[in-house]
């Protein structure tokens, strides 16, 4: 019986070539997989486009949030006056705008302006007139300065040459007020609460200050005022009303 079982599968191999067969069929699961990783890039890529146009709700500031952060500019030693208010705040409703005092509202009120959208660059960006790159800044109705630029005759640092600088604290207190950091990229920083800021066009020796201390008290004026209108809008508490057997006391105030 093994034998003749044997027998018919030796023939039946014959008439179909021995293995020539089967070394000539098509590597399906070989197609297959590669067929998968491609949907998979695919996939992977346009999720990552659509999570940066519109931020995970869970990734601050969200939709609603109202933060504040200080601004100031200094081009060849001279700080500049306050950027004035957004001129198409009322039209265009910026989510990242300033009101004229140097602070940068943060208030995004749709996707493209929350979440890791809310950037230095997005800011630059909803202002006319107003440029910024890791090489170059331009203030409105100004002429662009670029890195390797000579400072104005007019200008404190006038004929060295310049380079683009910004430096930003986290906050203004704490070990935090004396160890700016300085992004490679500016108009990638995100924009955060308590934030100062300071973009700058100087000479790679001069020294870099903070915002104006009128700056920051009006920020810190817009940050007491946000949380006093948050803190109202929470629930007061209520007194718990103990079995009868019980007397209900109250806290003093």
């Amino acid at each position: 019986m093994a034998r003749t079982d044997s027998g018919r599968w030796v023939a039946r191999a014959a008439r179909t070539g021995g293995g020539r067969t089967y070394r000539g069929r098509r590597p399906v699961r070989w197609y297959t997989s590669l067929v998968l990783i491609v949907v998979l890039g695919v996939a992977l890529i346009v999720y990552s486009r659509y999570e940066k146009q519109h931020p995970s709700a869970g990734i601050q500031p969200a939709v609603g949030t109202h933060w504040y952060a200080a601004l100031a500019f200094d081009i060849c030693g001279t700080v500049e006056p306050n950027l004035p208010a957004n001129p198409d705040q009322a039209a265009a409703a910026p989510g990242l705008y300033t009101g004229g005092d140097g602070v940068i509202q943060i208030a995004p009120s749709k996707a493209s302006d929350a979440g890791n959208n809310a950037t230095l660059g997005r800011f630059v960006q909803e202002y006319p007139g107003l440029g910024l790159s890791p090489t170059s800044v331009r203030l409105p109705g100004r002429p662009t300065h670029h890195n390797g630029q000579a400072c104005p005759t007019a200008t404190p640092d006038k004929g060295k040459k310049a380079n683009v600088v910004v430096k930003v604290w986290t906050s203004f207190t704490g070990a935090a007020a004396n160890h700016p950091t300085v992004p490679s990229d500016p108009t990638t920083l995100k924009l955060a609460n308590d934030q100062l800021i300071t973009i700058d066009f100087v000479p790679p020796t001069a020294s870099v200050p903070k915002p104006a201390a009128t700056v920051i008290t009006a920020m810190l004026q817009d940050i007491s005022s946000a949380s006093a209108a948050t803190s109202t809008t929470l629930p007061s508490a209520t007194t718990t009303t103990a079995p009868p057997s019980s007397t209900t006391t109250t806290k003093a105030s």
